[in-house]
């Protein structure tokens, strides 16, 4: 009898560690949750639904996609790095997160500690435009009249702390310069300005530049990473040109809450990996100006060492230039 009482127990206690086992191994068994930090719509938004898609047939299981915008993404994120840590939920997270550990002074969550890589997928190069009627057309030429008439020109972002404004940051940096930043609500309002010519450039997303670029309503001066981006190949690299103390890009990756079961992780990474060597999907990304990443860049290991790093680049122009947000 006594021997019964015991086994009893020592079944009682095992059940729940049976429970999570059986869960990670029948995961998923219902629809999943991609929170996307930024409005409906948006450059996000429109990757993360071409990966999603994918991502379902993968998987076998709808991936539902839920907007979360507010604080450069850190709303959807937050959301997320509080979740159930069952691999139900997960984040298409991306540099804004890395900038936003340094740019507000009380950040909703740790990207390091929080929150759990599981795969790096695309990222987007960051291009330099100006207004049409802008007097250069090189990067030699920009640089040479940027550094001969900062006092009076403008650049604009889509609003201070966007990767935008940080990559324009960089940039003067580099040339050793200091213009005089209007930051506007969104990138659209930017965009219209530089446009109108009532500013002198901007660091944009390809993705929201290519139908300007080819529709010739802006100059592209340079892509501002080594290689030419392959959704605007008439544009030359600023590399390419001469000008190579600066490499800048957005990434986007997945993220889940901090605890997420190894196994899952894996699952996940390993049915985006297969998602992101659909042709298809690669083709549908590069059209929304972003680029599948190289293999090589694909393993978890490599996403956890990444961030660290992309916090740490970014927190150097954030704080030179003094901003901070609550």
């Amino acid at each position: 009898m006594r021997f019964g009482r015991i086994s009893v127990l020592a079944i009682s206690l095992l059940l729940p560690w049976f429970g999570a086992a059986s869960a990670q191994g029948n995961w998923p068994n219902r629809p999943l949750t991609m929170v996307v930090g930024f409005a409906a719509g948006g450059g996000t938004d429109v990757l993360g639904r071409i990966i999603g898609r994918k991502l379902s047939e993968v998987l076998g299981q709808q991936v539902v996609i839920e907007n979360f915008g507010g604080a450069g993404g850190m709303v959807g994120t937050a959301r997320v790095a509080k979740a159930a840590p069952d691999g139900y939920t997960f984040v298409l997270g991306s540099r804004a997160d890395a900038i936003n550990q340094t740019l507000y002074k009380k950040p909703l969550y740790n990207l390091v500690d929080d929150l759990v890589p599981v795969i790096l997928i695309a990222d987007q190069p960051t291009i330099l435009i100006t207004r049409n009627e802008f007097p250069a057309s090189t990067m030699p030429e920009f640089i040479d009249y940027v550094k001969k008439n900062q006092a009076a020109m403008q650049v604009a972002s889509a609003g201070a702390g966007s990767t935008g404004h940080i990559d324009c940051q960089l940039l003067n940096a580099a040339i050793g310069v200091n213009v005089t930043h209007v930051p506007y609500r969104g990138g659209g309002p930017a965009m219209q300005d530089i446009i109108g010519g009532r500013v002198d450039y901007i660091c944009t997303l390809t993705g929201s530049a290519v139908p300007l670029v080819e529709g010739k309503t802006v100059k592209a001066i340079a892509v501002l990473t080594k290689d030419r981006a392959p959704m605007l190949p008439e544009v030359k690299s600023s590399w390419e040109q001469g000008f190579k103390d600066l490499e800048a890009s957005t990434w986007f990756g997945f993220m889940a809450p901090k605890g997420t079961p190894k196994e899952i992780v894996d699952k996940l990474h390993d049915a985006t990996a297969a998602a992101m060597e659909d042709k298809e999907v690669q083709k549908q990304m590069l059209a929304a100006g972003a680029i599948i990443v190289a293999p090589e860049r694909r393993s978890t290991e490599y996403f956890k060492a990444y961030i660290p790093k992309e916090i740490e680049k970014n927190a150097a122009p954030i704080r030179a230039a003094g901003l901070s947000m609550e």
